[in-house]
């Protein structure tokens, strides 16, 4: 291990409490959890001191959770600031899931016309009006790779002025270690490490939301900014564009570890493992969280067939099986990105299905990215709720789609799986099974709403992407149609949709998808794969557990045993 940068720092709040005099009456807003806050405003009391100190991170949310009186309110409207440095609908996103939360009170937002930072909330009741002013604190900046960002900031006002931005321990430490990663000789060659690890100790406590999965999580969100402000900043330093999922820095992992009060970090270079950290077998139709390898493995045994591997950059072994039958081949896959864990699930269930019918032909390699894997076990450790986007990519730091044998130099590696199953079978569909955020997805520091991911920052239900070849289109809109038919005969499906769907456009605008019996769906022609059909899920599923799911793996097999039968007729007219 080589240790690049190491600071602690001073706790805002702390420093709040040790400047205070006594007389003083102050505002502030800082980036910690609500008990923090509340204990420091009580030792300022204690001083004679007069403060109230809020949430700089989702104001809005935190004003209606700790302040307003929703007794009797009958509808809540919302004057939200729009400001041309951040997305139109940007304030609209910082307020969810508070459209959820307010029942049964009706929610209007309506965006200002100036973009002063602050909500203007109008809550009526017994045929009164009541207004109150919530300020946002933000700052415009440049980020690390130039862009320019709006984003929250803390904030700090004595009585009778209006106050000046606050830098909170938050910030100076989210700053000072890019500025330290970006600063370091890194070389010219990717990739340019094994593992980046940035250990953080925060004493943030998470605050789940009584609505699904939804949950309050300053370390969360420092995760999300660090993982992607860092490939962003080597996708610049390599002369890719931002977003470029080809990048291969290497594996980047920050780890933000829960502390009784210490604020630190720790950035090192550390050589990538080969183990995993397995939990205990399950009974695979029921399993109630991610999967042991050890049972993936024992599953893919069971299912019998040609076995086929590849290996991960760090000598990980994938495993895949290809069933030789007379139907139509399809290929099953999941685990591409392994924080998304019901279709690793969901393509075990259906291949196990599928080897006991007549004529069965497929392949599944259920969990494409072991590297990925061992990194979300190890990170589930100390955060099991988190959604963990460090454990997305390979241990290259790509995202194996985009790898291909033109891009790839000496690092097929995982991609070979792929390339195998689809010579071994000769599909032409390949299922592949994704996941993605069961709550939001924020970047605090860079702006709020995810860049590049924009369409990803809130759930809105189980929904599939349809990519094909040009003369597959008619092929694809049968397929879709078949699926969703059958997927929407499973109980309460719909209805979850519904409800995702619904609270999504509230707070962020219409979808953008069609809507195909019941479920968003988005198809296009996409000539990037070799395979000429590709029918991708998506399932909310980053973070879940219990009967949660269960209900998504469950989904996640159902809509493979639906496009495999569903093939074997579409597939058939291509064929003739």
């Amino acid at each position: 291990m080589t240790e690049i940068f190491a600071r602690t720092f001073e706790r805002t709040l702390d420093r709040l409490v040790a400047d205070a005099k006594p007389g003083d009456s102050i505002e502030a807003w800082t980036f910690d959890d609500r008990k923090s806050r509340e204990e420091a405003e009580q030792a300022l009391k204690q001083t004679g001191v007069t403060a109230r100190i809020r949430s700089a991170y989702k104001p809005l949310l935190s004003f209606f959770l700790e302040e307003a009186d929703l007794n009797g309110v009958e509808s809540i409207d919302i004057r939200y600031p729009v400001h041309a440095a951040a997305p139109e609908n940007r304030f609209r996103l910082e307020a969810y899931p508070l459209a959820g939360l307010v029942s049964p009170a009706r929610i209007t937002f309506l965006a200002r016309s100036d973009d002063a930072m602050f909500y203007e909330v109008t809550l009526r009741r017994n045929g009164k009006r009541e207004t109150h002013l919530v300020f946002a604190p933000n700052r415009v900046h440049q980020d690390a790779v130039g862009e320019t960002n709006l984003s929250p900031t803390g904030w700090l006002k004595r009585a009778g002025e209006a106050g000046d931005r606050l830098e909170t321990d938050y910030e100076m430490l989210f700053d000072a270690a890019v500025s330290a990663i970006a600063g370091h000789a890194w070389g010219a060659e990717e990739p340019y490490f094994e593992e980046l690890n940035i250990h953080v100790n925060h004493p943030a406590a998470d605050e789940p939301l009584p609505l699904g999965d939804e949950v309050v999580s300053l370390r969360e969100a420092l995760h999300e900014d660090f993982y992607f402000s860092l490939l962003e900043y080597f996708q610049k330093k390599s002369g890719r564009p931002l977003g470029d999922r080809g990048l291969k820095p290497g594996q980047i992992v920050p780890e933000i570890v829960k502390s009784t009060g210490e604020i630190s970090v720790r950035i090192a270079t550390r050589g990538l493992e080969t183990g995993f950290l397995d939990g205990a077998d399950q009974d695979l139709d029921t399993a109630r969280e991610p999967i042991a390898t050890r049972e993936i493995a024992a599953v893919l045994d069971s299912i019998g067939g040609e076995a086929f591997e590849a290996r991960a950059r760090s000598g990980r072994v994938l495993s895949a099986r290809y069933v030789r039958g007379t139907d139509l081949p399809v290929m099953i896959s999941g685990g591409q990105h392994p924080n998304e864990t019901t279709g690793i699930v969901g393509a075990l269930r259906a291949a196990t299905i599928l080897k006991a019918r007549e004529g069965a032909h497929f392949t599944v390699s259920p969990l494409e990215n072991p590297d990925g894997y061992a990194i979300h076990q190890r990170l589930r450790r100390d955060n099991p709720r988190h959604m963990h986007h460090a454990a997305r990519y390979t241990a290259l730091g790509d995202d194996l789609e985009y790898r291909t044998a033109e891009n790839a130099g000496s690092h097929l590696n995982e991609k070979e799986i792929r390339l195998a199953a689809q010579t071994l079978s000769g599909a032409e569909l390949h299922i592949n099974l994704h996941g993605y955020p069961s709550h939001e997805w924020t970047r605090p520091l860079s702006g709020y709403v995810p860049r590049g991911f924009g369409m990803w920052t809130l759930p809105k239900g189980f929904f599939l992407i349809m990519r094909h070849h040009p003369n597959f289109e008619g092929h694809a809109e049968a397929l879709l149609d078949r699926v969703t038919r059958h997927l929407g005969k499973i109980p309460g499906l719909l209805a979850y949709n519904d409800r995702q769907i619904a609270l999504y456009e509230i707070h962020a605008g219409e979808t953008g998808f069609r809507i195909i019996n019941g479920f968003p769906c988005l198809s296009s022609v996409d000539d990037r794969h070799t395979v000429p059909m590709t029918l991708i899920t998506e399932y909310p599923d980053e973070t879940i557990y219990g009967e949660a799911f269960i209900a998504g793996h469950t989904a996640q097999m159902e809509t493979v045993l639906s496009a495999y039968e569903a093939w074997q007729d579409i597939g058939a007219e291509q064929v003739s």
